[in-house]
This record gives structure tokens, sequence and C-alpha cells, in this order.
């Protein structure tokens, strides 16, 4: 992935106002990925945008916005709506291309751009190069004459039509009659639909993080941020709590008792339950090479397999589709539907659960432990120069790592994807053995950076 100037893992992303953020480099996105979808018949090319509650987005859509049109293609503008949303209403709609300009989890100050095919999920990696070699073009190149121009408009539905959408999701036969749900909405692109899809199923909702103002995205609230929801679910005597991030395509849970639930006991909890019901396809569930060997030891316990890909949701639907499976995710919290959507969407994995809670019809805390996590550690070292990985120090400290753990449990090292940062991680049986792995490579790695 060296050469590859804009795009990191996930869409384009960096600190608002500034490079590769800025106004410019957006307006560049629109003329390329214009450029690239406008298939040269005369059709109208359509491509869709939303957005999550950054005050940094009315610099963003706009220059997306000039530059698509300015290559003929029409725009529809949706305001604030999860990330899967648009990935959903970009297929829906029939249109060439979906937008999203969002940095996910990150604070206010950071933004991005996320781009979905036609069908859906997120562009590959070759698409991507593509659009990076159209973005140094001269800003003039390929315009469309006078008479060819896009038109754009604002839909004032998409949050409606992405509501009606999840509820499809919810089984038929259930409803969230009498339940008491606690959900923060982190202050970003779900603070409506996601609230407004539990009341219309039924349920008692007492929302957090529903006052966006631009700046409050995921600060001290959403999935990143246990301690509010956890907060929310004792003051209003809550079933279960449901925290989302900036953009919607991530959740955690957390019971009744305020014990926070991760991606992995998601993929557990809901992976079996469909296991039960014949509804599981692929003999398993995929997930990253971060989740817990506590979920690949119970899967397994159940003949079921848990395939690992690298980190990035887009490599677990990538595997997905290969692999026919229709369940996948991150730790995280990303978690995919696939039999739902093409893309991580945390409301649509929370209404799954809520389907299990309804019909257990046990507590939140029996249901919340499907397995114990083997004990995990991980580590982020920054570096300033070169590439410590390659640096034999570190290469020999990782060597004897993996010797000590021999069999009884893993160790990850790698570079992250959006920041110069080493991820180093290890679990297995023996807590006290998988924090000294860890920060015995950790030092070899700073040493070496």
């Amino acid at each position: 992935m060296g050469d590859r100037k804009y795009f990191g893992t996930d869409g384009i992303r960096g600190r608002a106002n500034t490079y590769p953020m800025t106004a410019e480099v957006a307006l560049r996105v629109g003329l390329a990925a214009g450029k690239l979808f406008r298939t040269g018949d005369d059709r109208r090319h359509l491509v869709v945008i939303g957005k999550d509650t950054r005050l940094s987005g009315y610099t963003i859509e706009p220059a997306l916005v000039a530059g698509f049109a300015s290559v003929g293609m029409d725009v529809r503008t949706f305001g604030p709506v999860p990330t899967p949303g648009v990935a959903m209403l970009t297929r829906s709609m029939r249109a060439d291309l979906g937008v999203m300009i969002s940095a996910s989890h990150n604070d206010y100050a950071d933004n991005g751009i996320k781009l979905f095919g036609p069908d859906g999920y997120k562009l590959s990696d070759e698409i991507e190069l593509k659009i990076e070699a159209l973005m140094d073009d001269g800003l003039d190149q390929g315009l469309a004459p006078s008479n060819k121009l896009g038109r754009v408009k604002r839909i004032d539905d998409a949050q409606a039509r992405y509501i009606e959408i999840a509820k499809q999701a919810f089984p038929k036969r259930l409803s969230l009659q009498g339940l008491r749900i606690a959900i923060d909405c982190a202050n970003g692109a779900g603070y409506k639909v996601a609230p407004t899809t539990l009341f219309e199923l039924g349920a008692e909702v007492f929302p957090v993080g529903v006052t966006p103002n631009g700046t409050n995205i995921n600060a001290e609230c959403g999935s990143t941020h246990p301690a509010t929801l956890v907060e929310a679910v004792k003051r209003y005597r809550a079933d279960i709590g449901i925290a989302l991030d900036g953009d919607a395509d991530r959740l955690i849970i957390c019971d009744e008792k305020g014990q926070v639930v991760d991606g992995d006991q998601i993929m557990a909890l809901v992976g079996l339950d469909w296991a039960k019901r014949g509804r599981l396809a692929g003999g398993g569930v995929v997930a990253t090479v971060m989740s817990n060997l506590g979920l690949e030891r119970r899967l397994k316990a159940e003949g079921l397999t848990l395939e690992r890909t690298k980190v990035g949701d887009r490599y677990v639907m990538e595997r997905m589709r290969e692999g026919g499976f229709n369940i996948g995710g991150e730790q995280s919290g990303h978690i995919i539907l696939h039999d739902h959507a093409t893309t991580g969407d945390g409301l649509m994995a929370a209404l799954q659960v809520l389907a299990v809670l309804v019909e257990a019809g046990k507590p939140m805390s029996e249901l919340a432990r499907q397995f114990d996590p083997v004990p995990q550690k991980l580590e982020n070292v920054r570096f300033t120069a070169g590439k410590p990985l390659e640096n034999d120090t570190v290469k020999a400290a990782i060597a004897e790592a993996e010797a000590a753990l021999n069999g009884s449990g893993r160790l990850l090292v790698r570079p992250s994807g959006t920041e110069k940062l080493i991820r180093v991680m290890a679990e297995g049986d023996d807590a006290a053995l998988v924090k000294r792995v860890v920060s015995d490579v950790s030092a070899a790695v700073k040493a070496a950076g």
C-alpha cells in the first residue's frame, strides 16, 4: 500500500482543512471519481453524498459537489446519515457512486471521504488507485461542456428511507415493546435515525449524544467512550445500552448491569443464534487478526470456523463475499450482516442483538458473555522515521516472542493504516507472558524507530 498518496485503509482521512483533508483535495476527488464513473454514454450519471455532523463537512461537501457537477454528474446530498445508509441508498437509488464524508470515531477536528460503488460496496484498492492517478490532473481537464453540467438537489427523505430499511431487518414476529433502551449516538450521523428506529419498533428509548453542534462528535461519548453509555444505562435503569460511533457503522453494547460487550461477543451472540436457526451462511464467521482467541475457540466448539483477515472492515467484507459468509466484523464493533447490508452497520447489528434478547426472554447480562476472552494486550508504538519492522533486532525480538508463546497464544505486529504507529498485540492463556512479550517487542520497535 506504500504507493498510495491519498487513500489509506478507509478512504482519505486527515485533519480537517490541512492537506490532504482540504476543500481542494475534495474538489479533486469529485473531478477524478466523476470522470472515472461517467461511463461515456449519454444517460445522466448520479452520485449521492452523505455526511456526519462535523463542522468541516460544510467545506468538504460543497467542494465534492462542485467537482462532480463540473464533470457532468448529477448530485443528491443527504445531510447527516450513517455510513451504511449511504451504501444502501447508493444501491437503492441506482446511483453510480456514493460518498460519505466522515472520520468515523475520530474527534471533530478530523474528517474523511469514503467512496462506495453502485453495488453499495466500498471501492476496491484498484479503483482507488485509478482515482488517485486522475486526482493530479489539471483542474481544468476533462470538464463537461456548459450544457452538460450536473444538477444538484438536497434529498430530505434519506433518513426516513434508511429507517424503513433498518426496520425491515428486525424479525416481523418480534417487538421491542416493554424494553428500556439507552442509546448513545456520539453526537454523530445516527443521532436521528437510531432513536427513531428503536422507538418505531416499540421500545422505550433513552437517547444521549443526540445534540450535535459540529464540534462535539465522539467527544466523551459514543462507542469509543463507553463510560457515558454505562452511566445512561444506570441512570435510566435500561435493559440494554447501545453506543454508536460518529458515522454509526460500529457499535458496542452494555448490559443492564453496565458491563461493556465488544464486537467479538456480539459476533458470537448473533452468529451462534443464526447457526441455531439455520440462518448462518459459510459455516462460520469472518473476523480480523485482532479478534480474541476465545471467540475462535467458542465457535470451534460449535463446529464453526473463524476466518481471519487483515484489519479493516473492507477486507472482512471481501472475504465474506468470496466465502459466502453472512456475518463478519471487528472486535472494535464493526459488524457486517451481509443479509442486510454491504458494510458495517451499528444500528442493524444492534437490532439483531435485540432480537436475540427479546426471543431469549433473559436479561442481557446472561447473554453478554458468550465466551471468556483470552488475556490480550495491545501497545501502540509511535515512530518518526524509517521502517522499524525491517530492522534486524526487531525481527529477532518478534521471533523470540513467537517462540515463547509457542502454540499457547499468538503475536501480531503490524503498522497502522492511518498513522505512524506500529501496533504490537499478543494474546494467550498466560497473562504475565503476554504482557512480557508485548513489552519486549515494543521496546525493540521503539529503539529502532
